[in-house]
């Protein structure tokens, strides 16, 4: 059963999938305090071509007590600091090494099993849990947030990132009614029914609004060349064929592993609304890619998405209720999602594919989660449409 309490899925109204507690409130242990100094350190660090010596300098903490006692808004903010820090390692320096030295790759293992996420950056370090409000009472939007934690820092990399703090903010409201509608269908309430439908058609203009300001701050040379070197993963990667060894974690008996990149389709916007809308993907490389990354989402939004698709009834209610307006504003919400999902499309054109080719670890071509992206974003895209009520 799709449950109304919005909290044992980590989603809020005002929030949506953001942090619960704004990241720059949450003050960690002195214990980790060096590795929050380093890693806030990695635009002076990375400049200097040697950024793998200074991480080399870190300590390698133990973090069974922390993970045992802190709250996940805590585990979570060490694992953003400790995630830069291995990405930063890995694509600081101009060949890509063969292995993490323990004082990072041990204690982002034990955070990783903590927060039930893989072991390096994943779209929760980059977006979700990595902002904070410069008017600490204002609200969360484009003009009073900061990005928290950089790699090189500048503008072009915080307005990547906070478009989709903003853009996370306001589908809160879209993705907290959801089990109230799922509700609404169940009891043949149309009213309410029409009414979150109808709220939802604003919520997307307003998100769709928030992406095309992309282009304002974040120049697509810029991105290619300084912001999207940073996210790759080692799975699928020619730069790391056979993964990366991660030192000091005894259980791994030396072998190297492999985990896809940081990738905005590790949000869990457009799956949510896919599973709520009925939308369904035939199987491709793509979809199999897709499947991979719900691991990559903190457990409790990928309930979240699990139970609004076992519960996923709208498409059959509206179709059985023989309601005009309804079926209007049902294919409002899938031209909507069609709507955001082309502007995506336009933007992997734009800041990707049609980028000069960058090296063997940021490859035009192949997404940063390790996939040809553009075939399957037009095709998903078309089978959304598709969906379309008659």
């Amino acid at each position: 059963m799709l449950s109304l309490d919005l909290t044992t899925y980590g989603v809020s109204a005002e929030r949506g999938f953001l942090a619960a507690s704004d990241p720059q409130d949450i003050q960690l242990p002195e214990q980790l305090q060096p590795v929050v100094d380093t890693a806030m350190n990695l635009p002076r660090t990375i400049v200097s071509g040697e950024v793998r010596r200074h991480i080399e300098t870190l300590p390698i903490l133990d973090l069974t007590e922390f993970c045992a006692s802190a709250s996940l808004e805590e585990r979570r903010a060490a694992m953003v600091h400790y995630s830069f820090l291995v990405q930063s390692y890995v694509w600081g320096e101009p060949d890509a090494p063969k292995s993490l030295p323990a004082c990072i790759a041990s204690p982002i293992w034990m955070l990783s099993e903590s927060i039930e996420q893989p072991p390096l950056l994943t779209y929760s370090s980059y977006v979700l849990d990595n902002w904070g409000r410069i008017d600490r009472n204002g609200p969360l939007s484009l003009s009073n947030t900061y990005m928290k934690q950089p790699f090189l820092g500048g503008q072009d990399e915080a307005w990547f990132v906070l478009i989709h703090v903003a853009i996370e903010a306001r589908a809160g409201a879209m993705l907290a009614s959801i089990p109230t509608l799922v509700d609404a269908c169940r009891h043949q309430d149309f009213d309410t029914l029409e009414q979150g439908l109808s709220a939802m058609t604003e919520v997307w203009d307003d998100m769709n609004d928030i992406f095309d300001r992309m282009p304002e701050r974040c120049d697509p040379y810029v991105y290619f060349h300084r912001v999207r070197p940073w996210i790759h993963g080692w799975k699928d990667n020619p730069a790391l064929e056979d993964g990366l060894i991660y030192e000091g974690v005894t259980n791994l008996d030396g072998q190297p592993q492999s985990f896809r990149g940081q990738t905005g389709s590790q949000s869990s916007i457009v799956p949510a609304m896919d599973a709520f809308l009925g939308i369904d993907h035939a199987g491709d490389p793509l979809r199999a890619y897709l499947d991979q990354l719900h691991i990559y989402r903190p457990p409790e939004h990928r309930r979240f998405i699990d139970d609004i698709r076992a519960n996923g009834i709208l498409r059959q209610t509206i179709e059985q209720a023989g309601s005009s307006t309804l079926k209007s504003l049902y294919n409002d919400c899938v031209e909507n999602l069609t709507r955001f999902r082309t502007r995506h499309l336009e933007y992997a054109a734009s800041y990707i594919n049609k980028q000069s080719k960058g090296g063997t670890g940021n490859n035009s071509d192949v997404g940063t989660g390790g996939t040809p992206f553009m075939k399957y974003l037009k095709k998903h895209r078309d089978e959304a449409n598709a969906h379309l009520l008659g």
